[in-house]
């Protein structure tokens, strides 16, 4: 769908922003305990992931627009399919969607901050061997 080079393609497939090759996060899938783990850098290209200390803190604010994403998403489901929308429904639906979606949240904002900061680069990616 989203070819390489593109910033879809790295966020998505939580690739390296750089190279398009190396995986962003240590861990596939949904693993409650083992979601935040990075490597310290991209096993191919050598990518800091983290170019300065504190450099994730402006991801909370990715993080902010994706759970008010999801939020309008519970509020129009629970429209549709209940009559009348209490706020303790609201709010136990909200919970427990938010609490099953905390590692795709939290990978997503990640994802979209470092690739707003760090570029692609077709020299590196075709010199690069992974």
């Amino acid at each position: 769908m989203f070819s390489k080079g593109s910033k879809l393609y790295s966020i998505l497939n939580y690739k390296c922003p750089r190279c398009h090759q190396g995986d962003l996060f240590s861990h596939k899938g949904w693993s409650y305990t083992k979601f935040s783990q990075m490597p310290e850098r991209c096993p191919c290209c050598h990518q800091s992931y983290e170019p300065e200390p504190g450099f994730y803190y402006g991801a909370m604010y990715v993080s902010y627009g994706i759970t008010t994403a999801i939020l309008v998403a519970v509020l129009v489901a629970l429209n549709v399919f209940l009559e009348e929308v209490t706020m303790a429904w609201f709010l136990g639906a909200l919970s427990a969607t938010l609490l099953l979606f905390y590692p795709f949240i939290f990978r997503m904002s990640r994802a979209v901050w470092i690739n707003f900061f760090v570029h692609y680069n077709k020299q590196v990616a075709e010199k690069t061997e992974c």
